[in-house]
C-alpha cells in the first residue's frame, strides 16, 4: 500500500498544488461588469418571406462574469442570434434580447442589452418586370432621334410592398455632350429602394443617335 501512494510522489504532489492554486485563483477571480458590442445575426426565414425593415448589425450587451470569462478571445464568440422559423405571415414582430438567443460563454451573464428589443418586419417575397429608363446630360432632349436600351426590361425582386412601389429602373447618367450622330453606352440600372434587387445582372446597353441643332 504505501509503494502504491509514494510511487510518482512528486507528480502528485504537484499536481495536487497545481490544482490548489488554481483553484484559489477562480475562488478570487474578480466579478466585472463589461460592456460589449454584439453582432445581430437572423436565421432560418421560411424562403416565401423577406425582412423588409432595417435590422441593426449589433447591440450593445452589458454583461457579468469573472475577469478570465471576459477575455477578448471568449467576447469573440458572443452574438445576439434570432429564430426566424416561425414567421408564418407578413407583418411586424419584436424580439426580446434576452438570455435565451444571445450566445454566451460558460461563467457569463446577460444584464441588460442596448436596444432590449429588436422590431422587424416582414412580407413576402415578389418579383415583377420594370422598364428600363435612359438618363442623359448635355443634350436638349428633343436632340435625341432615337434610343435603344438592351435588355429594355429587368426583372426585380423583393418585399411584396416595396417592389409593387418600384415603376420602372434608371440607367447611369450618360452624358452625351460630345456626341452628334450614333453612340452606344453600357451602364448600369439602378432601383432607389435598398430592400429590392435585380434577379440578375442590371448591366444595359445604351444606344442613342443624336442630332444636334434640329429645327
Amino acid at each position: 500500500m504505501r509503494q502504491v501512494l509514494f510511487r510518482n510522489f512528486l507528480w502528485k504532489a504537484g499536481s495536487l498544488v497545481a490544482a490548489v492554486i488554481l483553484w484559489l485563483f477562480l475562488v478570487a477571480e474578480p466579478e466585472l461588469v463589461q460592456s460589449h458590442t454584439s453582432p445581430v445575426f437572423l436565421k432560418n426565414l421560411p424562403r416565401q418571406f423577406e425582412v423588409a425593415s432595417d435590422v441593426p448589425d449589433s447591440v450593445h450587451l452589458e454583461l457579468q462574469g469573472g475577469a478570465g470569462k471576459l477575455s477578448s478571445s471568449r467576447m469573440n464568440e458572443t452574438a445576439v442570434i434570432i429564430d426566424l422559423s416561425d414567421v408564418r405571415e407578413p407583418g411586424e414582430r419584436t424580439f426580446t434580447i434576452a438570455p435565451g438567443i444571445v450566445n454566451l460563454s460558460p461563467g457569463v451573464r446577460l444584464l441588460r442589452a442596448v436596444p432590449s428589443q429588436l422590431r422587424v418586419r416582414f412580407d413576402r417575397v415578389s418579383s415583377k418586370e420594370v422598364a428600363v429608363q435612359v438618363r442623359t446630360t448635355g443634350v436638349a432632349p428633343d436632340e435625341i432621334v432615337r434610343q435603344e436600351v438592351v435588355p429594355p426590361r429587368l426583372k426585380i425582386l423583393g418585399p411584396d410592398k416595396n417592389v409593387q412601389q418600384i415603376e420602372a429602373a434608371q440607367t447611369d447618367p450618360i452624358d452625351l455632350s460630345q456626341v452628334n450622330g450614333q453612340a452606344h453606352y453600357s451602364v448600369h440600372a439602378y432601383v432607389p429602394d435598398p430592400q429590392v434587387r435585380f434577379e440578375t445582372s442590371p448591366a444595359v446597353t445604351v444606344r442613342v443617335w443624336v442630332e444636334r441643332n434640329r429645327r
